[in-house]
């Protein structure tokens, strides 16, 4: 697999760099650098990209704002010189955050991680022209509460907590009781973005706020860890570089 990848970044020194790392890797296609935002979203849009490794810090748009604008992404290697970005930075679903000046083992290793992620999920680098869009997905689900049927999109959900044969969908603005088992909630939510880390809870990888032994918090509410979900815990911990 050929990975095309695209460097963003304002600082000239930080694109030479991952030009020179990249020249390593035969697998690596690094199709072009780019010191802005702007510069990158026109590439993106002309061509196929699989791997950006996108600078936060930048004038006009940072790379947060500019991933939120983004329609389709592809995989994401943060490069900054900020360590406060970091939690951010995986909110963002990104594969990996380098922190400046970036040696080549971490390097390595934050592509390495990209590569089993493409591989994965059976991207294909070298069958598309120009950047595809992931395989489509729904960003919201239906549930029954109160005699009517309820739109919830998956953004909004802070936790979800089981109670016997009914469930608590915790959203940011209300809380939503349906009749359902932990096991089809865990069917209708995408897995990228949801883990089960306990028999009486779920919650979502993007709204955790910290990380503290056994329990996760996610603003004011603490949620344990239970031992029978931790390994998979600790590995989507460990995918992403938490230290």
């Amino acid at each position: 697999m050929t990975i095309r990848c695209l460097a963003v970044d304002d600082e000239p020194l930080a694109l030479d760099i991952i030009e020179s790392y990249t020249s390593k890797l035969p697998y690596l296609k690094l199709v072009k650098t780019c010191s802005s935002a702007t510069e990158a979203m026109q590439v993106l849009q002309e061509e196929q990209i699989d791997l950006m490794f996108l600078d936060i810090e930048m004038p006009e748009l940072t790379g947060i704002q500019f991933l939120n604008i983004l329609k389709h992404q592809p995989l994401i290697i943060f490069t900054t010189a900020y360590p406060d970005y970091a939690l951010e930075g995986f909110n963002q679903d990104a594969v990996d955050y380098l922190l400046k000046p970036i040696p080549f083992d971490r390097f390595l290793k934050a592509v390495t991680k990209a590569q089993e992620r493409l591989q994965r999920t059976g991207s294909k680098a070298t069958e598309a022209p120009v950047a595809q869009p992931p395989a489509a997905e729904h960003d919201f689900m239906f549930v029954k509460a109160d005699y009517k049927t309820i739109r919830v999109d998956f953004k909004d959900i802070l936790w979800i907590e089981g109670l016997k044969d009914y469930i608590i969908i915790q959203t940011k603005e209300q809380k939503i009781i349906t009749l359902l088992s932990m096991n089809k909630m865990m069917e209708k939510l995408p897995d990228t973005k949801f883990l089960r880390v306990h028999r009486s809870f779920i919650v979502s990888l993007q709204k955790i706020d910290s990380i503290e032994k056994s329990r996760i918090r996610l603003g004011n509410k603490e949620i344990p860890i239970g031992e029978v979900y931790k390994e998979a815990f600790l590995k989507w911990v460990e995918e992403n570089n938490i230290q």
